[in-house]
């Protein structure tokens, strides 16, 4: 794991632990040696993290569509910036450029990226770790939600296990470090 693309929200967020823990993750990542792939941003939790990850020698990549953002949200001292033309492409080149994912609290552009990713998983477009750092149980009814996704036969149990979900990032990482991609089953070879 050499790049992990971390999505979270371009607020703090009402709670300080929301930004404890994505400073205590930034930090883990350069010591670690774990590049940060992220969506640019110097403020919010994006802009906590990669701040953190810089101070620690630690080296960032964002990547940011030209002119869909005020100048002033673009983070100015990253080790690298990528410029894309739109959302899709953005996402796209975050996802080339990564070795796993992690999400951290955010609102819906969070929410889509990890929903993507976990999309993507489960078709096996990718074999990547996913995370979840689950601070102060932010998480936790999106997690019911997906249990109850399941239990109502929509989606198989053992999809559930192509995630790794921590409220402390330190294990999550190691959680992440020692993943191996579960073998699916495959619904469309049932209905041939």
């Amino acid at each position: 794991m050499k790049r992990v693309c971390v999505y979270s929200g371009s607020n703090l967020g009402s709670r300080p632990e929301y930004k404890e823990s994505a400073i205590l993750l930034g930090r883990i990542l350069a010591e670690n040696e774990i590049e940060l792939v992220y969506g640019g941003s110097r403020i919010g939790l994006m802009g906590e993290i990669s701040n953190e990850v810089l101070r620690n020698n630690g080296k960032v990549t964002g990547v940011m569509p030209r002119g869909l953002f005020a100048g002033e949200m673009l983070h100015d001292n990253l080790t690298n910036l990528i410029e894309v033309e739109n959302m899709h492409e953005r996402k796209h080149t975050m996802a080339e450029l990564s070795d796993a994912f992690i999400a951290l609290p955010g609102g819906l552009g969070t929410f889509e990226e990890l929903f993507e990713v976990f999309s993507w998983a489960q078709l096996g477009i990718h074999h990547k770790p996913i995370g979840i750092l689950n601070i102060s149980n932010f998480f936790d009814p999106l997690l019911n939600m997906l249990q109850n996704t399941c239990k109502e036969g929509f989606m198989k149990k053992s999809n559930l296990n192509l995630i790794s979900i921590s409220s402390n990032p330190s294990e999550l990482i190691n959680m992440m470090k020692n993943y191996a991609p579960p073998k699916m089953e495959n619904k469309w070879s049932q209905l041939a």
